[in-house]
């Protein structure tokens, strides 16, 4: 972890993207989206923190890249010979 950069954590994250926190934390479980517990006690609730460099690894990872779809090919129908193309 890199002590000079600020972590973010889930409020922010949910903020930034327009979803509600409960799906960052989703995200967090399913380890989609690394963080790192900060908590001061262990066995009680979790406060997650977030690097900026995984955050930006976790939008690259779900932005949506459309491929481009592939020509449409017709078929000639059998039998018939196109003397002018």
């Amino acid at each position: 972890m890199n002590t000079s950069t600020k972590m973010l954590n889930p409020p922010q994250i949910a903020e930034m993207l327009g979803v509600g926190v409960a799906k960052v934390h989703g995200w967090i479980e399913s380890g989609e989206l690394t963080a790192i517990n900060v908590a001061t006690t262990s066995g009680g609730r979790p406060r997650w923190a977030i690097e900026p460099d995984e955050f930006e690894r976790f939008k690259r990872s779900r932005s949506s890249t459309s491929t481009p779809k592939p020509a449409k090919r017709y078929r000639q129908p059998a039998g018939v010979i196109e003397f002018y193309k």
